[in-house]
């Protein structure tokens, strides 16, 4: 069976064929990555049950994890309001470490805002 049958349309024309995948673990709520998506990617990644993503600069499809063995098991999966982005809650096999720096998340890299909400 088809997968996209039972999904919503995502809109695939806003950003020239792409959207943004969120990747977030099911358990712990934390934002793992970001990655972009084209059809067939989003088509595998229904299929397989695990996030594939379209490398913008190598030009082809790759699953993470593939090489490392920290592939995402798709647990559920969402789209935004304007079904333009995508939001995959998972499971992280291997070791977990999701970023290719050797980190959990890739999002360890603090930025200062001076007005931030925590200071006040």
């Amino acid at each position: 069976m088809d997968a996209l049958k039972n999904a919503p349309a995502i809109d695939f024309a806003k950003m020239d064929g792409l959207v943004p995948g969120i990747v977030q673990d099911a358990k712990s709520g934390q934002m793992l990555m970001l990655g972009f998506l084209n059809q067939t990617s989003y088509q595998k990644t229904l299929d397989s049950g695990f996030v594939t993503f379209w490398s913008r600069t190598r030009q082809k499809l790759w699953m993470k994890g593939e090489t490392s063995g920290n592939r995402l098991r798709v647990v559920s999966a969402s789209t935004d309001c304007d079904n333009d982005t995508l939001l995959f809650r998972v499971v992280v096999e291997g070791d977990g470490l999701v970023c290719h720096e050797g980190t959990v998340s890739c999002f360890t890299k603090p930025i200062a805002v001076p007005n931030s909400a925590e200071k006040k």
